[in-house]
């Protein structure tokens, strides 16, 4: 057998999909809030999520932190004066 033949016969080696990452911009975080929440992110909600998120995210990032914004209590969003 030649070495082209053993390389066909091997199995293909599986890929895992890979995360697409999204700016976190006010945009991008209005348009997931209208998707899992009820009602719309407020301006101080919004700098807190682009704050902890840093420039890129995935999606499931996104939803997680849009979710997780609303139970917070707010003295933890709101930065001190």
């Amino acid at each position: 057998m030649t070495a082209t033949k053993a390389k066909s016969l091997k199995t293909p080696k599986t890929l895992t999909p890979r995360a697409v990452r999204k700016a976190v911009t006010e945009s991008n975080l209005r348009k997931t809030a209208a998707r899992v929440l009820t009602s719309r992110l407020v301006s101080t909600e919004i700098q807190y999520l682009q704050r902890t998120l840093g420039n890129s995210a995935t999606q499931q990032e996104l939803d997680d932190k849009v979710l997780a914004v609303r139970s917070m209590p707010w003295s933890s969003i709101v930065l001190p004066d």
